[in-house]
């Protein structure tokens, strides 16, 4: 119940956030062009930061051994949530099926995920995050681009994956940390700082997509409940079923599910519009999730705990 709480006061603070952003785009304050620079501003240096940050801790046996169980739970949930997804959606007809079904294959791991996961669980948790997000990254770059693109072309999905920043910045903190390479404060410190930019940072981003969409207009769209269904009740209500089953249990579980448990990835938008789907369908899943997360993390975070 604790867990919960804390959750329900972080999500609050997370809106609080996302209105932020969303007043700011009102207001005009902020041009919505500049949603593109901040978004690359994240990608390419805070949560790198961030995870690199993350790793720089004194070596402890039993974090590495939770950190490849974290490697290990993450596979088994996105692929629960890949076949769940595609199992449910296959008699369903629509011309914009490969962007439903990523919208409710991923996550928001990284935007929604990452800050509250650094709220409730600290840098450990962090950690076990960057596992999944690894895992995440991977899957996405293959499966979900071959859904949404109806092809896949293996260079451009390697170097993709090669090239990913935050791959990149995983692999990065593996070495300082399975190494225990000595980090200097001068370089310590302003790492620490930047990534510590993530939580503000992605909130006002939703805040600025949410302020872009007709969020009245989205709610009549049928495709966009069904989104919901499966994104945010079955897909977490099955993962927590295996874990509840199999008595998977600790932080590193805990952390796992709660990151597949987050609203639509907002990459969504980007491919939708990439690839031709209804680009209002794809904002609108990520928005309509987003404002749902507030009640369903919470009550995810109950069922850890209970």
């Amino acid at each position: 119940m604790e867990l919960a709480l804390i959750t329900v006061k972080q999500v609050v603070v997370l809106f609080i956030l996302i209105f932020a952003g969303f007043v700011c785009v009102k207001t005009k304050a902020v041009k919505m062009e500049g949603k593109k620079a901040f978004s690359d501003l994240l990608l390419y240096l805070i949560v790198p930061a961030m995870v690199i940050n993350s790793y720089m801790m004194e070596f402890n046996i039993d974090i590495l051994h939770n950190l490849l169980k974290a490697f290990e739970l993450s596979i088994l949930l996105l692929l629960i949530g890949l076949f769940i997804t595609l199992a449910l959606t296959a008699k369903h007809k629509s011309p914009d099926l490969p962007i439903m079904r990523f919208a409710c294959i991923f996550s928001n791991a990284a935007y929604m995920g990452f800050p509250l996961i650094q709220a409730l669980f600290g840098s450990e948790g962090l950690l076990y995050a960057s596992a999944f997000v690894t895992v995440y990254n991977i899957l996405l770059w293959t499966a979900g681009y071959g859904i949404v693109s109806k092809k896949v072309r293996a260079k451009e999905v390697l170097r993709t994956i090669f090239t990913n920043p935050v791959l990149i910045s995983v692999v990065a903190g593996l070495l300082i940390y399975l190494c225990q390479i000595p980090v200097p404060d001068i370089i310590k410190q302003p790492v620490s700082l930047v990534g510590n930019m993530n939580t503000p940072l992605s909130m006002f981003i939703t805040g600025m997509i949410i302020a872009g969409s007709d969020v009245k207009g989205l709610v009549y769209n049928k495709n966009i409940w069904y989104i919901i269904l499966v994104r945010q009740l079955v897909i977490p209500a099955v993962c927590f079923g295996v874990f509840s089953l199999f008595h998977v249990t600790g932080m590193a579980a805990q952390v796992v599910l709660l990151l597949e448990a987050c609203p639509s990835a907002a990459i969504t938008s980007v491919f939708a519009v990439q690839f031709g789907y209804d680009e209002n369908l794809a904002a609108g899943a990520v928005v309509i999730t987003t404002f749902f997360s507030i009640l369903t993390l919470p009550v995810c975070a109950m069922l850890l705990t209970a």
